[in-house]
């Protein structure tokens, strides 16, 4: 008769070798989570990114049954926080609350500069939400649909805000110019906030951003939505069309964000990972927190993430190129 595993381990008094194999991997992954799992985001507290994170890590530590840390590691367009977590140990208990700044865009502009490299060190684990920006002018502005608003640009010089050089709302810019043949002058302020102000203030004419940025403004009539950036309505914003039923099918921007981990991150966590979390955006709380805010919850397994954001950051290099936007990434 054969020995069980813990009698061949006594009889050969191997102490160590026997504590080792009860504790290898395969092993252990059947036990995640054991600890507290630390989720950095790449904002400061507040906000719509953070919002998004938040909500989901609190039910994500009930799925769990685990205590779901949320660290704000804010700075250089997440590349402070991603850098911290590529570097921290695959063992499924560092994530990283990824977004279109981290990987569509900004490795683009960074490039070479950073000290790790996002698609090598960091793997994906499950999208959460995105938000579809949309285009909104000063209310002084006499237009009323992208037509009108065209026909405006061509016939005097006009300018639009941005959150900053290189960033979502910047490019969703240089998009309308590529779609129209448009020449406007671009205003880059660091971050949402301030750009937000004057272009409400009537010191610049229009700009592009998420609805959760906007939505006060506009429903106070400091700001005029004119088109959403996306290829369904916002629910948030129903009688608003889109660009691409208005025949501008390029004209397609969100504000994404996932989870992702350290690279070699052991399978079986990461799919479990992508189960709690798919199971913590359907709950109806959730769902409900998330759309009241004009986001769209994202679906789909750890591969399906890893290609959306490879075909994501293409897509921008693609737009980059073409509008010939400077970057620094040697």
């Amino acid at each position: 008769m054969l020995k069980s595993k813990r009698a061949l381990c006594a009889s050969l008094a191997i102490a160590g070798l026997c504590a080792a194999s009860l504790t290898s991997p395969s092993i252990a992954q059947g036990r995640y989570p054991e600890k507290p799992i630390r989720f950095v985001i790449t904002v400061p507290p507040g906000g719509a990114a953070d919002l998004v994170g938040r909500t989901v890590a609190e039910e994500l530590g009930r799925q769990l049954n685990t205590q779901i840390i949320v660290e704000n590691r804010a700075g250089a367009s997440g590349t402070i926080a991603s850098s911290h977590v590529a570097k921290a140990a695959p063992d499924g208990y560092t994530l990283l609350q990824a977004a279109i700044s981290t990987h569509g865009i900004g490795p683009h502009f960074f490039g070479k500069t950073l000290n790790y490299k996002p698609f090598d060190d960091l793997i994906a684990v499950a999208p959460l939400a995105q938000f579809p920006l949309i285009l909104a002018v000063h209310s002084g502005v006499p237009a009323k649909t992208v037509k009108e608003l065209i026909d405006l640009a061509r016939s005097k010089p006009m300018s639009f805000a941005s959150a900053g050089m290189g960033s979502a709302p910047h490019l969703s810019g240089e998009l309308l110019m590529i779609a129209t043949g448009l020449k406007l002058n671009h205003i880059a302020y660091k971050g949402s906030g301030p750009a937000t102000v004057d272009v409400a203030g009537g010191q610049v004419d229009m700009m592009f951003d998420g609805v959760p940025s906007l939505l006060a403004h506009i429903r106070s009539g400091k700001l005029r939505p004119i088109a959403a950036v996306a290829t369904e309505r916002n629910p948030v914003l129903p009688d608003l069309p889109t660009f691409t039923e208005l025949g501008y099918p390029t004209m397609v921007a969100a504000l994404w964000y996932g989870v992702m981990a350290p690279a070699g991150t052991p399978k079986p966590i990461v799919d479990q990972l992508n189960a709690a979390i798919m199971k913590a955006i359907e709950q109806p709380a959730v769902r409900q927190k998330l759309e009241e805010r004009g986001a769209n919850v994202m679906r789909g397994s750890a591969g399906e993430f890893a290609e959306f954001i490879r075909k994501d950051h293409a897509r921008w290099g693609d737009v980059i190129r073409v509008a010939k936007v400077p970057v620094d990434n040697k």
